[in-house]
């Protein structure tokens, strides 16, 4: 990781306040903060997130990446996506992709 990453602003719990200043080399360090090694299935999931949120502007439902995983990898995709973010989805994965905490979902 390169130590001169300027972080842009976090919240108290290590959320990007901005998701726009998200960008691949602070998901990286997002994900070491996590001990989270980033896998192509990690990226899969990260850059469906962020193309859904430049969509929506809202994070997707877990369920909506499970579908995205589904068509790719079957009736194993939830458990994939749980086993790739171990803390939950909440917790790893929209934190390392950049997205405000979603404050009305649980963590897991």
């Amino acid at each position: 990781m390169d130590v001169t990453l300027n972080l842009p602003a976090l919240d108290e719990e290590g959320y990007l306040v901005e998701p726009g200043d998200w960008n691949e080399d602070l998901a990286e360090y997002l994900a070491q903060t996590e001990n989270v090694k980033l896998t192509d299935d990690h990226w899969d999931v990260i850059r469906f997130m962020r193309e859904y949120y430049d969509e929506h502007q809202i994070a997707p439902d877990a369920r909506y990446v499970i579908k995205h995983l589904s068509g790719r990898l079957g009736t194993d995709a939830r458990n994939v996506l749980f086993k790739m973010f171990a803390y939950g989805y909440v917790k790893q994965a929209c934190k390392i992709a950049g997205m405000k905490r979603p404050r009305a979902w649980s963590t897991g």
